[in-house]
């Protein structure tokens, strides 16, 4: 799924590209893509985009006038592109916004499944939308940490991923990040010292930073990744194969001598035997 950095490096590929003309034709969408009914996608038939807009790992476009705003999570397979006059773009989008220019903003979505969604809403809405999503993964200081790390006994994997806890964060920026803090994905956020919260505070921002930055200049997963999807690849630190295990749906990769001292998870659906 992709996460803050990749959200955030394709809002800024996006925005200068939706202003230049006003929307021709809204839609179609796919009847399991479009979430609302009303207003109907015709309001925007007329109308130009403000830009492109992030909360989280959604975008939100609000029209020049801010009475509507588009609202799209691309979810795990979804991926939303600029198709300028001429382009090649998809035949059948999810969901297309086609502007006076000939240009198109396309959603697409790999797969059967369709996950990804676009809602068509009123700022009022859109704010109740996002209401539950908490700060921003980017914008964390140690007091911010501290707090939410106050708020629940959790794993601190299971903690990272958490929207209303902390907003943009997903499986592999965790893996990542937890990495670079040299902390076990298991470990109890009740757990965690004051020496642990500065380093996991300044893995998060770095992290992000640094997945913004590498997304911007058009690295791939395999460039910026250095622990995720891993397995069994020299840990960059200490050399250490990079291990896996599976926990609440989720796979995590780490390394055992870096992150848990020498000792290797166990699937908590299977063993109780370590944290």
């Amino acid at each position: 799924m992709p996460e803050l950095p990749e959200v955030e490096a394709w809002r800024r590929q996006l925005d200068p590209l939706v202003k230049r003309s006003p929307i021709e034709q809204a839609g179609p969408a796919h009847i399991a893509t479009l979430k609302t009914f009303d207003p109907p996608l015709k309001a925007l038939e007329g109308e130009g985009l403000r830009g492109v807009e992030r909360r989280a790992k959604r975008f939100l476009l609000p029209t020049d006038d801010g009475e509507l705003v588009v609202l799209v999570h691309l979810m795990s397979a979804g991926r939303l592109k600029y198709v300028p006059k001429g382009g090649k773009g998809a035949k059948t989008p999810v969901f297309r916004l086609r502007f006076v220019d000939g240009g198109e903003l396309q959603l697409t979505e790999a797969g059967s499944k369709k996950r990804a969604g676009v809602w068509l809403l009123r700022p009022e809405a859109a704010q109740a939308e996002l209401a539950h999503l908490g700060p921003e993964a980017n914008t964390l200081e140690a007091d911010d940490m501290a707090r939410i790390l106050a708020s629940d006994s959790r794993r601190l994997h299971s903690l990272l991923r958490d929207q209303r806890l902390i907003a943009g964060i997903g499986r592999a920026w965790a893996n990542e990040i937890l990495w670079v803090a040299q902390l076990s994905p298991y470990t109890l956020s009740s757990q965690v010292d004051a020496d642990a919260l500065e380093q996991l505070t300044t893995a998060i921002r770095s992290e992000m930073d640094r997945g913004l930055e590498l997304r911007l200049a058009g690295a791939n997963d395999e460039k910026t990744y250095r622990v995720h999807d891993k397995l069994g690849r020299p840990c960059e630190r200490c050399g250490t194969p990079i291990a896996r295990v599976d926990f609440e749906e989720h796979t995590i990769y780490y390394c055992p001598q870096c992150q848990t001292g020498g000792r290797v998870l166990k699937d908590r659906r299977l063993s109780r035997l370590l944290k």
